[in-house]
C-alpha cells in the first residue's frame, strides 16, 4: 500500500489581523522575492500549491497574485504561471555573438556544462557548408544561469577544432574557439526560432517535463569567404527568456 504524499507544512495567516488575508500572502511573497527564493527562473509555486501552504482559496491566492501584478513585481505568462518580474533573459538578435557571451553580458552568472564532445561524419546536408569536408566536431552543451539549466546547445564545428581540450570547450564559447584555431570569427548567420515539445533527452538535461514547450533557436554562422563555421541548435526553456531585436521601417 502506498504512502500518501507529503505536503509541505502551512504558513501560518494572523485570521484577526486587520490586514486581509490575501495581503499578508502578497506581504509574505515579496518578503521571499526580495530574498531571492525564486531564483533563478522566478518561477512561483502554482496558485493551487500556494492556497494549500497559507490554507486559503484559489480566489484569496489570485488577489494576493493579483495585487503583486499591479504593483510591477510579478508578471503572469498565459498557461506558464506568476513569475518575479524583471527576471527576463534577453538575447538580442541584432548583434552577431555567441549564446553563453550573451549571458554574461546581461550580468548574469552564466556557465557551460560540457556533455559530449567528438569527432563525427557529417549530415550530408552539411557537407558542402563546409568547405566541403566530411568530418566535423560535435558538442552538446549546457548552458546555465546561477547553476541551474535555460538551454541545451548542439553545435557542428569544423574538424580542425577537435584538437581543443575538454576544458577549454567547456569554458569558452563557439565563436571564441573558431577566431584562435581558424584565424578569424563568422562575419553573417542566419537565424530562425520555432517551438517545439521536450522530447526525454532535452527534458532531463533541461529539468523540465517532457512535451513541455521548449523554443529552439537553429543558428548557421558562415566566415567572409561564404564557408561554414558552426551550425548550432539551442534548445530554451520559455519560461524566462526571450529573443528581442530592433527593425526599422522600409
Amino acid at each position: 500500500m502506498s504512502k500518501p504524499a507529503t505536503r509541505s507544512p502551512r504558513t501560518p495567516l494572523s485570521r484577526e489581523n486587520a490586514t486581509s488575508l490575501y495581503e499578508q500572502i502578497a506581504r509574505r511573497l515579496m518578503e521571499e522575492m526580495e530574498a531571492g527564493m525564486f531564483e533563478p527562473t522566478g518561477r512561483l509555486p502554482s496558485e493551487l500549491e500556494i492556497g494549500e501552504r497559507f490554507g486559503v482559496s484559489r480566489v484569496t491566492v489570485r488577489l494576493a497574485l493579483d495585487k503583486l501584478v499591479k504593483e510591477g513585481t510579478v508578471v503572469r505568462k498565459q498557461g506558464k504561471g506568476s513569475y518575479v518580474a524583471g527576471r527576463q533573459v534577453r538575447h538580442g538578435l541584432d548583434t552577431l555573438r555567441s549564446f553563453h557571451e550573451s549571458l554574461k553580458l546581461q550580468g548574469l552568472k552564466a556557465s557551460m556544462q560540457l556533455l559530449e564532445k567528438r569527432v563525427v561524419v557529417l549530415p550530408e546536408d552539411m557537407r558542402q557548408r563546409f568547405a566541403p569536408a566530411a568530418k566535423g566536431l560535435f558538442l552538446q552543451r549546457l548552458h546555465l544561469v546561477d547553476g541551474e539549466p535555460v538551454a541545451l546547445g548542439e553545435s557542428y564545428l569544423p574538424y580542425k577544432l577537435h584538437t581543443y581540450a575538454w576544458s577549454e570547450v567547456e569554458q569558452r564559447p563557439a565563436y571564441s574557439l573558431l577566431v584562435d584555431k581558424m584565424g578569424e570569427g563568422p562575419s553573417r548567420a542566419d537565424i530562425a526560432i520555432r517551438a517545439l515539445a521536450a522530447d526525454e533527452r532535452m527534458a532531463k538535461a533541461l529539468k523540465t517535463s517532457v512535451g513541455e514547450a521548449l523554443l529552439v533557436m537553429r543558428r548557421t554562422s558562415y566566415f567572409v569567404s561564404g564557408e561554414c563555421c558552426d551550425h548550432s541548435h539551442f534548445y530554451v526553456r520559455p519560461e524566462s527568456y526571450e529573443f528581442v531585436m530592433s527593425s526599422t521601417f522600409r
